[in-house]
């Protein structure tokens, strides 16, 4: 009898997944490390390099002990590390902050989906590393003024309960009653959070587009940039009418150069991956938020989200860009 099962269709599918986001995520922190300027973001940066190649090798090494291909990923092809930068002003934390809150979300998941002892361990060692390095980051960007907190609030003094359905109020769904009330603070923790996330994936998403060789991606990038902002409108909007200021975040400006460090093939991918995680993010505010007009805000986001995501699939397919996942057996084909 092995010592160990073979692994799961579920534990190979999330393992497939974290390959090929880890290998991204190597890409581009080895740009991000050369050309950082601040010696603790460097620190940061490098030390989380060395933990994501570690991974990597544990992947490839779980692969080869169970015969299955190791996919390709992002290699060094994908990178180009002799231009000059394409972000300043801390945006490389910035964005190596957003990209370990994503990380996070899907090894918590990753490992909702695993059986195998070993796996399990390997996914709750991703979860801490991404969880210390998303608390560094973050730490980082507060200490050098570029990280806003959320709004703050007077305390409450007393316990409330609701007294009546007016407090789902809220246009789209009764034109009767147009009646809003102010925002509580679960809802605008997740405003905030929106508009946080969208402003650093706009500016990522603009350094982009300068830079992408092939003309339909640039201009699927602005597309995407403009998505962002009208997301951002809208938040910005909402929090307004209830006399709520949620300032964005100061840094991550784009530079003037146009000599891309990555591949549009890895620039089409993370634009995909930060659109899922900002479907699964919509659907969290969805979920947490009681009033009518911000569940259909966030139903329309998801919607345009989707479509924009789907257009990126539909390019990646034209390219010959998407690797496939491992597919269950085809029994009719192989019967017949």
């Amino acid at each position: 009898m092995p010592d160990k099962p073979a692994i799961s269709s579920s534990e190979l599918g999330t393992l497939w997944l974290t390959y090929q986001e880890k290998t991204m995520a190597l890409r581009l922190l080895e740009y991000f490390k050369l050309k950082a300027d601040d010696e603790q973001a460097k620190d940061i940066i490098t030390n989380l390099y060395e933990e994501v190649e570690h991974f990597i090798e544990k992947i490839n090494a779980t692969f080869q002990q169970e015969g299955a291909v190791i996919p390709v990923g992002f290699t060094s092809e994908d990178v180009n590390i002799g231009v000059p930068k394409l972000y300043d002003s801390g945006f490389d934390i910035m964005f190596v902050r957003l990209l370990n809150e994503i990380s996070m979300g899907l090894h918590s998941l990753n490992i909702t989906m695993s059986f195998r002892e070993d796996i399990t361990i390997m996914f709750k060692e991703m979860t801490a590393v991404t969880q210390k390095y998303y608390l560094l980051c973050t730490q980082y960007l507060l200490e050098k003024g570029l990280l806003p907190r959320s709004p703050y609030v007077s305390m409450p003094k007393s316990v409330e309960f609701v007294k009546d359905k007016d407090y789902l109020g809220g246009f789209p769904m009764n034109p009767f009653n147009n009646k809003k009330r102010t925002l509580n603070t679960v809802e605008v923790s997740h405003l905030h959070h929106s508009i946080e996330s969208n402003v650093t994936g706009m500016q990522m998403i603009t350094g982009f587009a300068q830079c992408a060789s092939n003309e339909e991606i640039r201009k699927y990038f602005l597309e995407g940039a403009e998505l962002s902002k009208s997301i951002i409108k809208e938040i910005r909007e909402v929090l307004l009418e209830s006399n709520v200021l949620s300032p964005e975040p100061s840094g991550g400006h784009v530079t003037r150069s146009t000599s891309a460090p990555f591949s549009d093939k890895l620039m089409m991918y993370c634009t995909s991956l930060f659109c899922s995680f900002a479907m699964g993010s919509n659907s969290l505010g969805t979920a947490f938020s009681l009033r009518n007009d911000l569940a259909a805000k966030n139903a329309a986001f998801m919607k345009d989200i989707f479509e924009y995501a789907h257009k990126a699939a539909k390019i990646m397919i034209k390219n010959g860009w998407m690797e496939e996942p491992p597919q269950m057996e085809e029994r009719k084909q192989i019967i017949e």
